[in-house]
């Protein structure tokens, strides 16, 4: 997730790491609670508790996880959406020149390590269906790494990150309603339809209230919910619905919205998704099965895939004049942002979570993100350390060791 604009280090922990740490935190604990005995039984009673919401003789009942995974996880996509939005309209994404950077390296990001999940596991494989899961970034863990090096990593470098974040997380939304979408509902789909062109409606009609949209959108989310395709898709409608355009008042209700959602969702909706999916029995765990294709071709897919298609893609779109380089950064330095986007976590657990139901593919797969997240973050950081100190060259369309491209 794109998570708003990245803040200089003002002499302590910048609020990207502090969200970073949290959610490192959330997801050891998630680990913890699964494989303590004591606590397993509190674990699996927290995730299991039925929870029902009804109006009369309607409702609707799911286990905590559920609610977890398809309620909590539309806000954070409404917050997806809300970003993308502002970065297309007025941000990193604005104009092609902006946008032709991260583009490119989304893209290969994306692309690559795909190609190398279904060259592990085989194209005609029940576990194929992951393909996407190593094709995801977590951008709160990426920006909060890369956010520990405060000045040293030139601000260029983070918008980078940050718009990749936003052009990766599109791709995901795609990629989510395309291919993990099963048994529709033409009557449900075709509500969630007409309730989405009411949320259109409202912004057509310069309404600048935020309570017909939230209305609407808790419609909107049931019958998505109720159509079959994945509920989290409700919130990227109300959110690309929302009005960026300030009204008389000066304010925006987008930006008022994502304002207002940021801190929830780092604080509490994603540690709460983290603790949630993140619990991975240790008990019989091997090198043997870190090696399962499943969870080989996803820890594979990040490390491997995302330095290799990011950074690739990026290099090349700079040395065949596509884009400008980052202002002020180094190739070292790119490449160790591009081991970052390695670091898969919340959106490779999501997609996993859609692609296999089993709890035999669900460890797997838990086991190849965690892995190959950790492997991204700590190389990373080690590369981004190492160039911080280093003399070595801006990137440049001619060679290295030149100065970068103004823009």
């Amino acid at each position: 997730m794109a998570a708003g604009a990245a803040t200089a280090d003002c002499g302590g922990l910048s609020p990207e790491a502090k969200a970073g740490l949290a959610l490192a935190l959330a997801a050891a604990l998630g680990v913890l609670f699964e494989n303590i005995e004591v606590l397993r039984p509190y674990y699996d009673l927290f995730l299991g508790a039925p929870l029902t919401v009804a109006v009369g003789e309607n409702g609707i009942s799911k286990p905590l996880l559920l609610w977890i995974n398809d309620g909590l996880m539309a806000i954070f996509f409404l917050l997806v959406a809300l970003e993308i939005k502002r970065e297309a309209v007025e941000g990193a994404l604005s104009s092609w020149r902006q946008a032709a950077l991260p583009v490119y390296a989304a893209v290969g990001g994306m692309a690559i390590p795909a190609l190398i999940f279904v060259g592990i596991v085989g194209y005609d494989t029940e576990e194929a269906k992951g393909w996407a899961i190593p094709a995801a970034t977590d951008i709160a863990f990426a920006l909060g790494v890369l956010s520990l090096f405060g000045r040293r990593v030139p601000v260029a470098l983070k918008t980078f990150l940050l718009a990749l974040a936003v052009v990766d997380d599109l791709g995901a939304i795609v990629i989510i309603a395309l291919f993990y979408t099963s048994n529709l509902s033409i009557a449900a789909l075709s509500m969630a339809f007409l309730t989405g062109a009411g949320l259109l409606a409202l912004n057509f009609k310069g309404v600048r209230k935020a309570t017909p949209y939230v209305l609407l959108g808790i419609i909107l989310w049931i019958c998505v919910l109720k159509s079959g395709v994945h509920a989290t898709l409700a919130g990227v409608a109300i959110g690309f619905a929302m009005p960026l355009q300030a009204g008389p008042d000066g304010k925006s209700l987008a930006k008022s919205a994502e304002h207002g959602l940021h801190g929830w969702v780092a604080w509490l909706v994603m540690p709460l998704f983290a603790f949630a999916n993140a619990g991975v029995p240790l008990e019989g765990l091997s090198i043997e099965l870190l090696m399962q294709p499943l969870s080989l071709a996803i820890m594979l897919g990040l490390f491997i895939g995302k330095q290799i298609g990011v950074f690739g893609f990026a290099y090349a779109a700079i040395k065949l004049k596509m884009a400008d380089p980052p202002l002020g950064a180094t190739t070292m330095q790119l490449y160790g942002v591009s081991l970052l986007a390695g670091i898969g976590f919340t959106m490779s657990l999501f997609i996993g979570a859609l692609a296999y139901v089993d709890p035999e593919h669900q460890t797997l797969v838990r086991i190849g993100v965690i892995s190959g997240s950790i492997l991204s973050g700590v190389l990373g950081a080690m590369i981004l350390a190492f160039a911080g100190r280093a003399s070595t060259g801006k990137i440049s369309a001619e060679g290295i060791g030149e100065e970068g491209a103004s823009r």
